[in-house]
């Protein structure tokens, strides 16, 4: 009874949280406080939280190399603007869309692949990213290499904020329920978890295409932002990128998944100002955070106040354990 009170005291703290963050920002946003700069950079923080938190179920809870991300945010942007620019349908409908088409791709590629390991999946997924770049620069329907202009401007702050909310929620549950712990046990003996009788076929494929699918809704809210999306946009440096916030964040960590999305992004818009030594400055910052904290930001641990010492090596004793 206690503890179920304990559970509906945090859910009605974070409910209230996210409900002033929320007002906050909108009343930001109305009274001009937050000018079109400062949107935008909120907007592709929204962005890459949820690109990081979904890559992090592939890469850091089940343990798989996935280079292909941006592939899936491609697939979704594309398929979202053909729905709402080209045949007019609503932006919900881009979006249920986005998220299926980028599933299914997630499906057909994750079946085939999935069984290999390490380096060699990295490798497929990579030439996956590629190929879905090349071939939507050679459909002449969607633009070729110019891609689409004119996409009318459909992501707003409330509609970033239910995606980004959803997606943390959807992924949090999904990690604390049944299917959740079969993917971690993949992840820390893929050979003990076949011997006990779990599909590692199965849960490698479900999160690679809930993964995917959260790309793809990346993809949607990126391109009805942009007014623009070219397939030139969703290289390998994209994927790369993601998967950065991923490693700097802590592997099979979703609050160190977006806390590193948020650092990112901040840090990017910082050295839009020194272009000429931006990359280097980027690349400075991460190998001094690898050196110093190899596991990443957060380990595979959760940012709460009971783990915050533990995950930084302190040690707090209470005056009653004295």
């Amino acid at each position: 009874m206690q503890d179920k009170k304990r559970t509906w005291g945090k859910f009605i703290l974070e409910v209230i949280f996210l409900v002033a963050l929320f007002t906050l920002v909108q009343y930001l946003i109305t009274v001009g406080i937050l000018n079109r700069y400062y949107q935008i950079n909120l907007t592709l923080m929204g962005i890459n939280i949820i690109l990081a938190v979904s890559l992090n179920l592939i890469n850091g809870f089940t343990g798989q190399l996935s280079l292909g991300h941006a592939g899936f945010m491609a697939i979704g942007a594309f398929a979202s603007v053909i729905m709402t620019t080209l045949l007019d349908y609503p932006f919900i409908i881009g979006i249920i869309i986005a998220m299926l088409a980028a599933a299914l791709a997630g499906f057909i590629i994750g079946v085939p692949t999935l069984r290999l390991k390490g380096d060699y999946l990295a490798i497929a997924t990579l030439g996956f990213g590629e190929i879905i770049r090349v071939v939507l620069q050679n459909i002449d329907y969607t633009g070729g290499p110019a891609g689409i202009s004119g996409i009318a401007k459909m992501t707003t702050w409330p509609v970033l904020f239910i995606a980004v909310v959803v997606t943390i929620v959807v992924i949090v549950n999904m990690i604390n329920s049944s299917y959740g712990r079969a993917i971690i046990s993949v992840r820390e003996d893929e050979v003990a978890a076949e011997v006990m009788g779990i599909n590692t076929t199965k849960y490698k494929v479900l999160a690679f295409v809930v993964g995917a699918a959260f790309a793809g809704l990346a993809g949607a809210l990126y391109a009805h932002y942009f007014y623009i999306v070219k397939p030139e946009t969703f290289n390998f440096l994209k994927s790369f990128d993601i998967l950065v916030m991923v490693v700097l964040g802590g592997l099979g960590s979703t609050t160190g998944a977006v806390i590193a999305a948020i650092f990112i992004t901040v840090l990017n818009a910082f050295l839009q100002e020194y272009a000429a030594v931006r990359m280097i400055i980027y690349a400075l910052i991460l190998i001094i955070v690898m050196i110093y904290r190899p596991q990443g930001l957060l380990g595979n641990k959760e940012l709460s106040r009971k783990s915050f010492n533990r995950i930084w090596g302190g040690k707090h004793v209470s005056s009653t354990n004295k």
